[in-house]
């Protein structure tokens, strides 16, 4: 009898299987690896590469990272979210759980490719910021700035499960991820530079949720004004407990099947009911 895989051999190939499936799909791709950095370059050309008076960095020094921790978050929170829900819709999540490979094999190949996806989109960003916008990358802040990215991605790619879990179709992860990230990313310095003349409610907000404590110490490892390493550990404890709710939360309430009504099979039979 030939031995069976090991749990690493499943778990690699699950996640090389992963990534064919997210790159067959130019859209996804294009709004995952490119669209962050079309922002990037539009911001810089409208702005200019001036430096921000009270920041004390350049456009291009604050956006690169900002925009490097918006698609990081993209290829976690919303790729996770939406392209799980649609598996269930299309019973594909049903029979998966059918087959030997065990179900945490298979949402731990999807988690792994969507950080792999973030890491990518990240050094693709920041390389473009480097070459061509002169960003500065300082060597006593890179280990600050990569344990804020593995803890950031882990904890919204946790958060990306969870909003499969408890959304009812794909349509629903696809309206609630954009209407999350979006007005986030105004609030949370992704899209705008923070200001102190921003009301106090609006920066309780952004302070509650998770992502404004990935953006600021993000952006911060790559800030010249950034002293000693660049640790912020409340902002790493923050995303920390955000990803364990979320975990727990998520194995709660996660279902392999489509609600009924959902699903092709589901509406497949309706109809048949209706010609009978």
């Amino acid at each position: 009898m030939p031995d069976r895989p090991s749990t690493f051999f499943l778990l690699w190939s699950q996640t090389k299987y992963q990534n064919k499936i997210f790159f067959r799909n130019p859209m996804a791709a294009f709004f995952t690896l490119f669209f962050p950095l079309m922002i990037f370059v539009v911001f810089s050309l409208v702005f200019g590469n001036q430096e921000i008076g009270y920041l004390g960095v350049t456009t291009a020094q604050y956006y690169a990272p900002s925009m490097a921790v918006f698609a990081a978050v993209s290829a976690t929170y919303t790729n996770l979210a939406v392209t799980t829900a649609y598996q269930r819709d299309r019973g594909i999540l049903k029979r998966v759980r059918g087959t030997p490979l065990p179900p945490a094999v298979y949402l731990g190949g999807k988690i792994i490719s969507a950080i792999m996806i973030a890491a990518m989109a990240v050094l693709i960003m920041m390389t473009i910021g480097v070459v061509f916008y002169g960003v500065q990358v300082y060597a006593s802040t890179l280990a600050s700035a990569a344990v804020t990215f593995i803890v950031g991605v882990a904890s919204f790619a946790a958060l990306g499960l969870l909003i499969a879990a408890v959304v009812s179709s794909g349509e629903s992860a696809t309206a609630v991820t954009n209407a999350t990230l979006l007005p986030l990313s105004f609030f949370s310095g992704v899209f705008i530079v923070p200001s102190d003349d921003a009301p106090a409610w609006l920066d309780a907000v952004a302070n509650f949720f998770p992502l404004k404590h990935f953006v600021e110490p993000f952006v911060a490892a790559f800030s010249p004004l950034t002293v000693g390493a660049g640790w912020d550990w409340g902002s790493l404890g923050y995303m920390v407990l955000w990803g364990v709710i979320a975990v727990v939360l998520a194995i709660r309430f996660f279902k392999w099947e489509a609600p009924v009504g959902r699903g092709g099979k589901s509406r497949r039979r309706k109809k048949d009911a209706t010609v009978t």
